[in-house]
């Protein structure tokens, strides 16, 4: 027989149903809550982690007590080590010397008092060197008038063509670029540097002026050196951020990228970080190795011909390591393959190790770091894996170093050329009109270029802008090129 349950004790069990089913909502609403503050209080830690070890922020904002991996003592004393080549200052020929001043031999021996007479003489030479005061060369040209008698006009005389629409001198305005360019120097730092040294006022309108005019003159030698660039069988590609002009809030963003190969290095400002700007750097026809980071903005080259830069890598297993779990097991296997690989590297660049050696040598690094990013991919946390992955993607740009001789593992080159740039960054607070953006990343290219040439940057400079006064032929930033414009007066 059904027991009958009292319509009040039905009426209690749904209210009670109903409490547990919205305290098991509740409960659950509360597990994702705690799910969903975990990963952020991760991520949080994660960042707060963040150093140039494990990540690509600059040693320079590292705090206090971030440690680095120590290198090991070689156990010798610091400074130059017994057999090293000896370096001095080498003394000037005579025919660039100014004035000699000869300095007789004393009259007497100091050893043995005796008088000096009748030994051999000899001459040791000590060079001084010193500038003598600096001062600007000031020409007033005086241009004469005179009155017409019949109708009473004045007749002036013209100035020369290469004195009209100008008050300051190639040599003073390849200074100004200079000390912008090279030496990354505010105007008002470069109108007190040019007041202190050379005794010219300048005022800050004057040295803009000066950097437009190199802007203008510097243009196409740059686009020359973009075709150039674009020509080459190697390329390395990297950016850094950067500022232009200020919206709302503060400064506008923007981004300094760099191409550079061996001789040549090109500079752009945009405000874009995207794939469009890396295409129109290196040109549709591009056929070269592209040495980068895992920046997606270059993901559209050829996998085969891309090689990913190592410094890079490494941050990224650091990374592994420092998240902990088993993907700092998996981090530290892959830092030891990447050690051995960089020990034999070394020894290919020195000599000692045969190119052909090393790549028998490296097969096995390389199946087993693809071994090991899989299993990072499956078996490490959340970031870890996602790293793992996106690496694996493009796993086979990883060893084009070691197949393609001259390549190199790491895209260090572009970044010790844009590091300069971070500098100016920091001190000047970027750009503040596209017309100044113009100019930095012509003064940019043309010093750096002029750096990997080993040329003069102020002597070429000097000559750009005076050919460019005259309407000669340009000096050309490419290498070993032959320049046929006049050269300038002393």
């Amino acid at each position: 027989m059904l027991e009958v349950v009292p319509r009040n004790a039905r009426i209690r069990i749904a209210e009670l149903e109903a409490q547990v089913a919205a305290r098991d909502a509740r409960i659950a609403e509360l597990e994702n809550e705690v799910k969903a503050l975990t990963r952020r209080v991760a991520e949080l830690e994660s960042r707060l982690r963040r150093n140039s070890t494990n990540s690509s922020k600059p040693p320079s904002s590292d705090p206090p007590g971030v440690r680095r991996t120590p290198r090991k003592p070689t156990g010798r004393r610091p400074g130059g080590q017994p057999g090293h080549e000896f370096h001095k200052r080498e003394l000037l020929p005579p025919e660039q010397v100014n004035r000699f001043i000869d300095v007789p031999a004393p009259e007497r021996c100091a050893r043995c008092d005796e008088k000096l007479e009748g030994g051999q003489q000899q001459v040791f030479r000590h060079q001084l060197v010193e500038i003598p005061p600096l001062t600007a060369l000031v020409t007033e040209l005086r241009c004469h008038a005179l009155e017409c008698g019949h109708c009473g006009t004045l007749n002036k005389a013209l100035l020369t063509p290469e004195a009209a629409g100008h008050v300051f001198g190639e040599r003073l305005s390849a200074m100004v670029g200079l000390l912008v360019g090279k030496y990354r120097l505010s105007k008002r730092l470069v109108r007190d540097a040019l007041s202190d040294l050379l005794g010219v006022k300048l005022s800050l309108g004057a040295i803009r002026d000066r950097e437009q005019e190199m802007s203008e003159a510097l243009s196409a030698p740059v686009a020359q050196a973009e075709e150039y660039v674009r020509d080459q069988d190697a390329t390395n590609l990297d950016e850094t951020g950067w500022y232009e002009g200020k919206g709302e809030g503060g400064h506008r963003r923007a981004w300094l990228w760099v191409a550079a190969t061996a001789l040549v290095a090109v500079f752009r400002i945009t405000s874009s970080r995207g794939s469009e700007v890396a295409k129109a750097l290196l040109g549709t026809d591009f056929a070269g190795f592209l040495t980068t980071d895992r920046w997606s903005a270059y993901n559209w080259y050829d996998t085969a011909l891309r090689q990913l830069c190592w410094s890079h890598l490494t941050r990224d297993f650091q990374g592994f390591i420092d998240r902990g779990g088993e993907g700092a097991r998996i981090g530290q296997e892959l830092m030891a393959e990447r050690n051995r690989m960089f020990k034999w590297w070394h020894r290919v660049r020195d000599g000692t190790l045969a190119r052909d050696a090393f790549e028998r040598r490296m097969k096995e690094v390389e199946q087993k770091v693809g071994r090991l990013l899989h299993e990072a991919e499956v078996c490490a946390e959340e970031k870890t894996a996602g790293i793992a992955k996106q690496i694996l993607r493009l796993e086979e740009a990883m060893w084009t170093f070691v197949h393609v001789e001259g390549l190199e593992p790491t895209n260090n080159f572009a970044e010790r050329l844009i590091r300069p740039c971070v500098m100016y960054r920091k001190t000047s607070f970027g750009t503040q009109s596209p017309e100044g953006s113009r100019f930095v990343e012509r003064i940019l290219t043309a010093v750096t270029t002029l750096g990997l040439q080993r040329r003069n940057v102020l002597a070429y400079l000097t000559d750009l802008l005076f050919a460019h006064r005259r309407g000669l032929p340009l000096p050309s930033l490419l290498p070993f090129a032959t320049s046929t414009q006049a050269s300038l007066p002393v």
